[in-house]
């Protein structure tokens, strides 16, 4: 636990668990809320938010600037490479080449958002905008390329989480009811009234809105019966209800009667108990600690049911509350690639992610746009194989090896004494989160001493010990924690 966060004593107080933190405003308090509300900081970023209160940090927050996401210019679909020539009349193994070579496009187009993704997580503006556009991304999750799902659809659902990050919830649930790459992905696209498709109908219910035990297989049938007729155009690839396909009988879901449509479903879900805590579940797992007390969870399903679903609100009292900065939430989550990659560059201030991290980041388990199913990545200890931590360690080591440590502002201008140098590296990686035989461990590997830390880092290895120094610091438990 970092000294000078907040230490609650004994069982969880709910009736100041959500009232705004009073302790010190300091580094390590600065650096978990960008931990939690982005992707990390930069030391200067730090250095600025100190100027400011923690009240007014969580406001610069909730409140971002309107922020640029056009697409990368890489980015094509197959619909667009179609067009390019007509597959009538060409031989069988022209056809199949043709179409081999549509894909091999596809991907490098997918391979250009992900790294597009990975530096927009770096350079916004708007943290926890991106941050959220990441929650959501594996909340409602899709896949890239599988069923048609093109890359110009998977950038438009980026770009609608992204526009939704702090809105309403069941406004952005309809939303995605109707996003062509979620219609497509699971299957709603082509359900009719006489062969319903039960797929998204139980995946509204039972990963993004309510979970298990809140439904019934009949609340299922009805709520298929209720979206059919939602697809999409052909020609335009976006969204559209047909009439003809639409069963407009009357539904019985979850105890209410109508003659229902997709839209009356969300409606109905947004009005069950089950529905805020669900999200209230969902948000204190992605931002404050996982496994939750009842009652903590009761407190924000309140809050979110007093807010009508809005986002903003119910984020500004959660990032600035008692629980939030709390001894328990305080490095309790374990980062995901996605967030160990940005942050490490964040880390050494450095301004431009390369296209290599993306292929760290697969070695590590995670590939952004092609979550493993439709629940998404498990996250937490899964994230700790050996295999992925090996892949963590490797990353770190490239990194810290390559040319482009030489943007980092602050790595090159390290004290020449061991001691203050492993202060400073600490300091700016960890926040000083480590016990002191860590500490005296890596300065004794700086001076290239076993015995003593008090040298002075040779002229002619500095920078080989510094960047071995830095290297050591993110192989520390520590720094796999969010």
């Amino acid at each position: 636990m970092a000294a000078g966060l907040h230490r609650p004593t004994g069982q969880l107080d709910v009736t100041t668990a959500l009232v705004p933190y009073a302790g010190p405003w300091n580094e390590r308090a600065a650096s978990h809320l960008m931990r939690r509300a982005g992707f990390g900081a930069t030391p200067g970023e730090l250095h600025r938010m100190l100027t400011r209160s923690m009240q007014q940090t969580v406001d610069d927050l909730i409140h971002f600037p309107p922020a640029d996401a056009s697409p990368p210019g890489e980015l094509v679909d197959l619909q667009t490479l179609l067009a390019q020539g007509p597959l009538r009349g060409l031989d069988a193994d022209t056809r199949r080449q043709r179409l081999m070579g549509f894909r091999m496009e596809e991907r490098r187009s997918i391979l250009a958002l992900q790294h597009w993704w990975l530096n927009r997580m770096l350079v916004t503006p708007a943290p926890l905008q991106e941050k959220m556009t990441f929650l959501l991304h594996g909340h409602f999750t899709t896949a890239a390329i599988q069923k048609n799902v093109t890359p110009a659809l998977i950038y438009q659902q980026n770009q609608l989480y992204r526009d939704n990050a702090l809105g309403n919830l069941r406004d952005l649930t309809l939303v995605v009811s109707k996003d062509p790459a979620m219609l497509l992905y699971l299957d709603n696209a082509r359900s009719s009234k006489a062969h319903p498709n039960e797929n998204y109908a139980r995946e509204l219910m039972e990963l993004f809105t309510l979970g298990r035990g809140n439904y019934s297989e009949e609340d299922v049938r009805q709520s298929a019966r209720a979206f059919t007729g939602w697809t999409i155009n052909r020609a335009t690839q976006q969204f559209v209800q047909n009439p003809r396909l639409h069963d407009d009988g009357v539904k019985t879901f979850l105890g209410r009667t109508g003659n229902f449509d997709g839209s009356d479903i969300v409606t109905v879900i947004y009005q069950q108990p089950a529905c805020s805590a669900f999200w209230a579940t969902t948000l204190l797992n992605w931002f404050v600690y996982n496994d939750p007390e009842p009652q903590l969870v009761d407190a924000v399903a309140h809050l979110l049911e007093k807010n009508d679903y809005q986002l903003a609100p119910v984020l500004s009292v959660l990032l600035r509350s008692n629980v939030f900065f709390s001894e328990r939430a305080y490095r309790a989550l374990v980062k995901s690639p996605a967030e160990f990659v940005v942050g490490t560059y964040k880390a050494f201030g450095m301004p431009e992610i390369d296209p290599s991290a993306v292929r760290a980041m697969a070695q590590m388990g995670q590939v952004l746009f092609y979550p493993p199913n439709v629940a998404g990545w498990p996250g937490g200890a899964a994230w700790l194989t050996s295999q992925m931590m090996i892949a963590r360690q490797n990353f770190v080591a490239g990194l810290v090896n390559s040319a482009a440590m030489q943007q980092s502002p602050w790595l090159s201008a390290l004290p020449r004494s061991a001691g203050q140098a492993a202060g400073v590296l600490l300091q700016t990686i960890l926040q000083g989160d480590v016990p002191q035989q860590s500490f005296a461990q890596l300065a004794s590997y700086l001076d290239g001493s076993a015995e003593s830390a008090l040298g002075t880092l040779s002229p002619e290895n500095f920078e080989l010990r510094v960047r071995g120094g830095a290297y050591l610091a993110m192989a520390m438990p520590a720094y796999q924690l969010n």
